[in-house]
């Protein structure tokens, strides 16, 4: 398990140089902070410097935005997704974001407005989504943007992994 984690926290920290490139102080700034973050998973694949929050629970001072948009990950999977979405513009793709972190009341209400996953809805159950922990976005993608993040998506760490939710990516570094 060491090694898997050693393993992300270089893919993390490579991202967020590669985020940075051509621009020598904001390399220098990325790779600075993003060596001072913990971007570890436990054995459960939950980030183990939110675990202690619980599903959901998250303050917002311990998720980073994703580029200039208003949304939130954990802070590996906002640098990664921010890196992502910069890398597809140059290739003249577009991805937009829908939704990110999910609270667990705005867990319980979208269970509550679309049904359970496990009874044909759209819904993880309350305190077990990927959103919960901000390992998940749901992207808003173009044939051509879906595309490219089947393609592409990864390299960045971000894998489609819900079947009937073609937007759902969920960072699985």
């Amino acid at each position: 398990m060491q090694t898997q984690q050693a393993a992300a926290t270089k893919q993390t920290q490579a991202q967020a140089g590669s985020a940075a490139a051509g621009n020598t102080f904001a390399g220098y700034l990325s790779d600075a902070v993003a060596s001072t973050k913990t971007s570890t998973l436990n054995s459960k694949g939950i980030p183990t410097d939110l675990a202690a929050y619980g599903n959901g629970k998250v303050p917002a001072t311990a998720l980073e935005k994703v580029g200039d948009t208003g949304h939130k990950l954990w802070a590996p999977a906002a640098e990664s997704l921010t890196t992502l979405i910069a890398d597809a513009k140059k290739d003249g793709v577009q991805i937009g974001i829908t939704d990110s972190y999910r609270s667990y009341d705005e867990q319980v209400d979208l269970a509550r407005r679309k049904g359970l996953y496990s009874q044909g809805g759209l819904a993880a159950k309350p305190g077990t989504s990927e959103h919960g922990w901000g390992m998940a976005a749901d992207l808003d993608l173009s044939a051509k943007a879906q595309s490219w993040m089947k393609q592409h998506g990864a390299d960045y760490g971000f894998v489609n992994n819900v079947p009937r939710e073609s937007w759902h990516w969920a960072y699985k570094p």
